[in-house]
């Protein structure tokens, strides 16, 4: 477990949060770039507890030996680190007076369930990020993207509310049981705009799905700059089909979102070369550097394959919007 941070001056527990609540918890989880289990095993706690803290958000305080621990976790991080910490904890983060960073607004992380489906969306904050193949500049507005894609269990909800016909891959009108939780697939274009329109949510643009999956400072993979295999169902894998949306904890963004490198492709909002439509992410049976979510390709409206699927975003405002009402 790791020791207490300890202040010079009086010898107490130097603290750099107030009170530490599952939302920093989190927040300084994703800004290590760590698995829950690794996480855990980094603090001397269980993931299960690591869980419960994530799943409480501002509801849940550690125990005081914990916030010690947290403490001496986020005093010991790298410049780097608390820099990307910085960014996504709440205003009522101080920042360790050791850490020479440059002074930016906090922008807080939220976890929230969309009242429309249920599913579980977080915030990629307004602000810039580099983008495409030669990483230039851009920025974008704030807004929320499913933490996972969008699976057989979403979509039977939707085919059951809306009549609309079942994947051809389900082989009849409900998803097999042991697939529930994988990424529907073999959904047309059409098909997940029909499903993001029936949730109040949209397909996300390009730009969108690149930063969720990059983070602001543009790394290769979700992970970071390395290449890892063992952190998404790609071609080298050697799964050859679709796994759980949850399986790849240590494969998440930046922003803590799953699956945005293999398992299945995505499909984005623009079109592109000749009209046709903008996919990424790559799928199962896909090589790893074409995974790269830096990576687009384009692909025909009527498309309809066994490792191509969807998730949904919403802009922060309209998320707002809904939460109020």
């Amino acid at each position: 477990m790791l020791g207490y941070g300890v202040s010079q001056a009086s010898g107490e527990p130097a603290r750099a949060v107030p009170q530490w609540s599952g939302r920093e918890v989190r927040a300084l989880r994703v800004a290590r770039r760590m698995s829950v289990r690794a996480f855990a095993a980094h603090l001397g706690v269980s993931d299960r507890m690591v869980s419960k803290w994530e799943a409480g958000g501002l509801k849940i305080r550690p125990r005081p030996i914990n916030q010690a621990a947290l403490d001496t976790s986020l005093a010991q991080a790298s410049d780097e680190v608390r820099t990307r910490f910085a960014s996504m904890a709440d205003g009522r983060v101080s920042r360790p007076s050791r850490a020479r960073v440059d002074p930016a607004p906090a922008a807080p992380v939220h976890l929230v369930r969309h009242p429309e489906d249920g599913k579980l969306m977080t915030l990629v904050e307004a602000g810039p990020c580099p983008l495409g193949p030669d990483d230039l500049a851009r920025w974008l507005t704030g807004f929320y993207i499913d933490v996972y894609p969008t699976s057989n269990a979403d979509y039977a909800r939707f085919v059951a509310a809306t009549g609309r016909a079942a994947p051809p891959a389900w082989g009849g009108p409900e998803p097999p049981a042991d697939r529930l939780h994988h990424p529907v697939v073999t959904v047309t274009w059409a098909d997940a705009q029909a499903y993001a329109t029936w949730t109040a949510k949209a397909l996300p643009t390009g730009a969108e799905w690149e930063k969720a999956a990059r983070g602001a400072e543009g790394a290769t993979y979700p992970w970071g700059e390395h290449a890892g295999v063992a952190r998404a169902n790609v071609r080298e894998a050697r799964i050859r089909s679709t796994t759980p949306v949850d399986r790849y904890d240590n494969g998440v963004s930046p922003y803590g979102v799953y699956d945005l490198c293999g398992n299945v492709a995505e499909w984005c909002a623009g079109s592109g070369q000749l009209g046709a439509l903008e996919v990424r992410g790559g799928g199962f049976d896909a090589p790893l550097h074409q995974c790269r979510p830096a990576h687009a390709v384009h692909v025909a409206e009527r498309e309809c394959r066994p490792d191509l699927g969807f998730r949904c975003v919403v802009s922060a405002s309209a998320m707002h919007e809904l939460l109020v009402v």
